[in-house]
């Protein structure tokens, strides 16, 4: 078995890489809106704080009522309990990532967690 999963996502307008590549310690999706569209609700959440890369466009989320404008190469970090919402802009659709994990889980960074072989 090997110690390695790929995907390759195509032009779904969301795809939720934990289903695809069997993931245990994050959910991580890629998300596309057009240009005007919106994701349909307000949400927070329980534990997991999300991360937000934009890959490509423009628009803006509203976390707890302020507007954040969004373009190419913006990251965002979001705690859970900040109520949330992303649109595109009216003239450019958005492309993002959202990776979500648990709020203080990270024990080890790159540095500390590698294994030098």
């Amino acid at each position: 078995m090997a110690n390695f999963t790929k995907t390759t996502v195509g032009k779904e307008s969301r795809t939720e890489l934990h289903e695809k590549l069997s993931l245990t310690g994050a959910e991580i999706s890629v998300n596309e809106l057009p240009a005007g569209a919106n994701v349909p609700f307000v949400h927070s959440h329980k534990q997991n704080e999300e991360i937000y890369g934009i890959l490509s466009g423009k628009g803006k989320a509203v976390i707890d009522g302020e507007e954040i404008p969004l373009t190419t190469g913006d990251w965002l970090k979001i705690l859970p309990a900040a109520k949330r919402q992303f649109f595109a802009a009216s003239d450019s659709g958005i492309t993002y990532v959202c990776i979500q994990v648990k709020e203080n889980s990270l024990e080890n960074f790159t540095v500390t967690d590698a294994v030098m072989h």
